[in-house]
């Protein structure tokens, strides 16, 4: 069987040849994320909850990859790492932009790049009405659904990405 490269043209490689470019490793990373969240049961698919935590885990699972795609599907240290990425205490937005830009400079991966940087954009602008996840007086303490604010959607992506993994 043949191994589907990241900006695959069906043959004519990479974008030349006049060749459509599919984003594999996108395709890849957000299959991956829907089929984590839809296991996990915690929100109705299509909600704007879900399209955040797709999005959100979509980036982790393509961020901490190599440019060249996903290539160990989703072992348990694959998933330990995305954990890790999406924990709490963790500073994503900042990772999510240092890998955004280290691939840009990097020049590849041009069709995954572009829906990345569209998903985190829509995730970084779009801004929701939620329960104060940051209120909290630590990680463990309970959250109080009726004090909301407004939040940019990763907020409300994250930890949802992240609770869907443990719960896979």
């Amino acid at each position: 069987m043949g191994t589907l490269l990241p900006e695959s043209t069906n043959g004519a490689g990479g974008t030349s040849g006049g060749g459509l470019a599919v984003p594999m490793a996108w395709l890849c990373a957000e299959y991956l994320a829907d089929e984590v969240l839809r296991a996990a049961a915690l929100v109705a698919p299509g909600s704007l909850e879900y399209r955040a935590g797709l999005q959100a885990l979509s980036l982790t699972v393509l961020l901490s990859e190599e440019p060249g795609g996903p290539t160990g599907g989703r072992s348990d240290g694959r998933i330990d790492e995305w954990l890790r990425h999406t924990a709490y205490d963790r500073s994503w937005p900042p990772w999510v932009e240092e890998r955004l830009t280290a691939r840009r400079t990097a020049g590849g991966g041009a069709p995954d790049l572009a829906l990345a940087e569209t998903a985190w954009r829509s995730l970084r602008d779009t801004w929701v009405r939620a329960a104060d996840l940051d209120g909290r007086a630590g990680p463990d303490s309970p959250v109080d659904e009726d004090d909301q604010i407004w939040l940019p959607a990763w907020k409300l992506g994250l930890p949802l990405a992240h609770l869907s993994l443990h719960l896979r």
